[in-house]
């Protein structure tokens, strides 16, 4: 509701025009009824008002005196009109210097009164609009300077801008915020879907975090697939209140959860001690996620807490592990195995517990990502191992057991295999065929890459590098455009061509059909039918 004072020394006329129209179905609250310019003036140094509707000629201190005082001592923003039983013009033109909106005769009219609060309506909205679309520019602009510093590719004026427009106190580290659902088997993701939900989570973060919203910065991954939330955290977040970064971390993931109603991961990149070194904590995050898949499922995972590679107790046991990286890498299934027993055993002779199958697998994962870099640069390796390791991972096994890494190392030596054999120059254009064939039954990347011994992951991203968009909107796109031809050249029920073209639920097929060619598929064969 907008905030509307009014002023004038005859008390009949305050009280005529609180009745004279319905305030509050106007979008307005009559906050103050005053006789003079003088209260008004006491009023506004402790209040706020949208709108003053004035009588200019009062005791004390007439309209024009008030409105001259309130902007000589920038005392309020409000809108300003007057009413005076003086057709004058000399106060009109007064009126005008002072930027009044409005100038009405007295009698008053409803219309007068009406038209004056749908104009000073129709300004505040504007104002909200402009100040929101500036509000965004100046958002984009730092979200654009911290990214710079994230990626590590910055100068001066990039430090300096976040330094001057961010809230920045004591060590700093970067947190990646994720929605923590999977996928069902043989599910993939939608685009569309989960931009919307990307979007929401990130106001989600900002609207449970009001006094550092900037710092939650939307699309940093390097992987245009990844759906997530940068996090700028400092150190002085925590300990204001009293906390630790663990409880704080877990505080803010089970508020982000409230509002989503749905679960919440965040991974955190190791602790720097400025923002300028903010792109080693943006590393660290990334090397985290990959191998998380291998450490017991948590709401927070802390880069110290997870990767303690500089324990003087743990051991790195350096002749198995480089065997077994051996065996991955020369894809041979039976010493995979053995490599795996072997390492497992020799944890279990020194003394098997936590940090220590924790270093070793680390340092494994790590090295691989290594191996596979010096394949195919161009693919986002971590996500790769992420992938993997995931889906390696079956429900009666124990994340990180020798059973997990077992089936890990067999499935991602199969993918060395394919990056290797650089298998993505050919096997795409079998694969685009296929589509192109067999584009109504239920094909996804998981059953494309069975088919050509292609790690799906790696598929996946290979098919978005040379098509420039996910293999889930290429398919739909190629469903729609065959249902748009089907509308055209026969008279079939909707539901039955979206079952032709792949899709059992003709709701969602419309709003496909809707999102790729912007109206409905009945007011397309409409459009479009020549007959």
């Amino acid at each position: 509701m907008l905030k509307v004072m009014l002023i004038d020394d005859e008390p009949f006329i305050l009280q005529g025009l609180k009745i004279l129209i319905d305030w509050e179905k106007e979008g307005y609250e009559i906050v103050a009824a005053l006789s003079n310019g003088k209260e008004a003036l006491d009023y506004l140094k402790n209040e706020e008002v949208d709108l003053i509707i004035s009588d200019i000629q009062m005791p004390v201190m007439t309209g024009l005196e008030l409105i001259e005082t309130i902007q000589k001592e920038g005392l309020s923003k409000a809108r300003f009109a007057f009413l005076t039983g003086f057709d004058d013009f000399s106060y009109a033109q007064r009126a005008i210097k002072y930027n009044s909106i409005d100038y009405i005769l007295k009698p008053v009219q409803k219309n007068d009164i009406l038209a004056l609060l749908r104009n000073v309506s129709d300004l505040e909205r504007e104002n909200k609009e402009k100040e929101g679309d500036r509000k965004k520019m100046e958002d984009a602009y730092l979200a654009r300077n911290v990214i710079a510093l994230i990626k590590g590719k910055y100068d001066g004026s990039n430090l300096e801008y976040v330094k001057n427009h961010m809230q920045l106190s004591g060590k700093i580290r970067y947190v990646d915020i994720e929605i923590a659902t999977g996928l069902s088997e043989g599910e993939e993701e939608d685009d569309s879907d989960m931009r919307l939900l990307q979007h929401q989570l990130h106001s989600a973060c900002r609207e449970v975090q009001k006094d550092n919203i900037n710092h939650f910065i939307f699309d940093v991954s390097y992987d245009e697939s990844s759906y997530d939330v940068g996090f700028i955290y400092c150190e002085n977040m925590a300990t204001r209140y009293d906390l630790t970064d663990d409880d704080y971390l877990e505080g803010l993931t089970k508020k982000i959860e409230g509002v989503m109603l749905k679960p919440v991961r965040m991974i955190c990149g190791k602790k720097v001690n400025d923002i300028s070194q903010i792109a080693k904590s943006f590393s660290s995050c990334r090397m985290l996620n990959s191998i998380k898949g291998f450490h017991n499922e948590k709401r927070v995972y802390i880069y110290e807490d997870e990767v303690q590679i500089e324990q003087k107790s743990a051991y790195l046991c350096k002749k198995s592990l480089d065997e077994c990286i051996d065996a991955i890498e020369k894809n041979e299934k039976n010493r995979i195995e053995k490599s795996v027993e072997k390492l497992y055993e020799e944890m279990y002779n020194i003394g098997e517990n936590s940090n220590l199958v924790n270093l070793n697998i680390n340092y494994l994962l790590f090295q691989l990502i290594h191996l596979a870099t010096e394949q195919d640069d161009n693919v986002n390796q971590e996500e790769v191992i992420q992938y993997i390791s995931e889906n390696s991972f079956e429900n009666s096994l124990s994340r990180g057991s020798r059973e997990h890494l077992k089936n890990f190392a067999l499935q991602y030596a199969d993918y060395l295999m394919s990056l290797r054999k650089n298998v993505s120059r050919g096997i795409l254009s079998s694969i685009e065929k296929e589509i192109a064939e067999h584009y109504a039954e239920n094909i996804s990347l998981r059953n494309l890459g069975e088919k050509y011994y292609m790690n799906s992951s790696y598929l996946g991203q290979v098919f978005r590098k040379k098509y420039n968009v996910s293999f889930k909107d290429y398919l739909t796109n190629i469903r729609i455009n065959e249902a748009a031809k089907k509308l055209l050249v026969s008279d079939k029920k909707i539901n039955q061509i979206a079952e032709e073209v792949g899709y059992m639920d003709c709701d969602y097929f419309i709003r496909k059909f809707i999102d790729i060619k912007g109206c409905t598929p009945s007011k397309y064969r409409k459009n479009n039918n020549p007959n």
